[in-house]
């Protein structure tokens, strides 16, 4: 039985590198995106269900749709995220509540509507894109969107405890700079020659979605620069 995966923001950048691993590797998936036109680059490889990461009640909505069409789920991908720049002295209440809706609270929903149909199959995977800004504040970074990775990082072990003994492994993959618009004229980023590319990221989560229920990864770091601690 081919397995089934649901990607979040799989249309482009990142989310589209993801999608293009999954479907080369074998899986069937289905999109949830804002703007299904982003989902006919890749034909009948994928199923695409509307999703808006801000409403509530489009996580259990694409869900529901999926397990209609498939019939099952093995997998979640989270990877749908924004980051705007919010500090003690720059940036709104606003731009914060947007990264914690769309960063974290959407992962949430999803995976709290997901969670029944991956405990069902017995090898259920979650992995949850973070950040290096999950891990550690650097001077110069957006605050909001490092304490939106954190949280994150929390969410995937409230996952795991959740769905251990039923056979869920979930990963926070922690990545540094990658070369894709989120972070295109922000200051300080990782020079782009530096940047990780979007096609290599993709590869660590299709690895990590492959590995068996003896091999649990809670966290996997992939700095582009030597910091000590990660």
């Amino acid at each position: 039985m081919t397995k089934v995966v649901m990607v979040s923001g799989g249309g482009r950048g990142l989310g589209a590198a993801i999608t293009t691993a999954l479907i080369h590797d074998g899986w069937t998936v289905s999109l949830g995106l804002r703007d299904l036109s982003q989902a006919e680059p890749f034909g009948d490889a994928v199923s695409a269900h509307p999703f808006d990461a801000t409403d509530p009640a489009s996580a259990p909505a694409w869900v529901d749709a999926t397990i209609a069409q498939h019939g099952h789920l093995n997998a979640l991908v989270n990877n749908a995220g924004i980051m705007k720049m919010v500090d003690f002295e720059s940036g709104s209440e606003d731009d914060l509540d947007d990264m914690w809706s769309i960063n974290v609270k959407a992962p949430f929903r999803l995976i709290r509507a997901a969670l029944p149909h991956l405990r069902a199959c017995g090898e259920g995977r979650v992995v949850n894109i973070a950040s290096t800004d999950g891990k550690r504040f650097r001077q110069g970074t957006s605050l909001g969107y490092s304490m939106s990775k954190h949280a994150v990082l929390a969410i995937t072990q409230a996952v795991r405890a959740a769905g251990y003994d039923d056979g869920v492994r979930a990963t926070a993959l922690c990545p540094g700079a990658i070369d894709t618009d989120l972070i295109a004229g922000v200051p300080g980023a990782t020079p782009k020659a530096d940047r990780l590319q979007p096609d290599t990221v993709a590869g660590l989560v299709t690895m990590l979605l492959a590995l068996p229920n003896q091999a649990s990864v809670p966290e996997l770091i992939a700095n582009t620069r030597y910091e000590s601690l990660i």
